[in-house]
């Protein structure tokens, strides 16, 4: 009988560990997960643009000439309603993009303030490649608006 109940009560204590070392697991597990959506969260803030203490950044002159032609390519455009007219745009504007980022002499702050601003283009030229009409449209909008916004952050 004493080895019946030592043999329980040893299988108690084991699955009693075993069961709290579970519940150990999944709360560091939780934390890890919180722990990785703080960072997420952190991170996208870094990668929002940001002004020079309320004031624009200095750009060189081939990034703020290349911004001004992608505007002019997006003023000039006017097939609106063909998809196939969206992609040429985007061929268009990626050939200006392109030349930004060759040309770029930008150091600093300023330099990782322009790839803050730069980067969300990549997912505007992606937008315009789409055969759905309405995306192509929308994106083209939105493109527009962020191309605008250049003069806000940069002189």
């Amino acid at each position: 009988m004493k080895k019946i109940i030592k043999t329980t009560l040893v299988l108690l204590i084991t699955i009693t560990t075993i069961s709290c070392g579970n519940k150990s697991e999944k709360k560091e597990a939780d934390s890890k997960k919180i722990e990785q959506t703080e960072e997420q969260q952190h991170s996208s803030s870094e990668n929002s643009i940001q002004l020079n203490n309320g004031n624009p950044w200095m750009a060189n002159i081939e990034t703020t000439q290349g911004i001004a032609n992608m505007k002019k390519l997006m003023d000039n455009f006017s097939k609106k309603e063909n998809s196939e007219a969206y992609t040429q745009l985007k061929s268009s504007l990626e050939k200006e993009f392109g030349t930004i980022i060759t040309a770029c002499t930008m150091e600093g702050e300023s330099h990782n303030q322009l790839h803050n601003y730069l980067v969300p283009m990549k997912d505007y030229f992606e937008g315009l490649a789409s055969k759905d009409i309405l995306k192509c449209k929308k994106t083209y909008n939105e493109l527009n608006k962020h191309l605008a916004e250049y003069s806000t952050y940069f002189k």
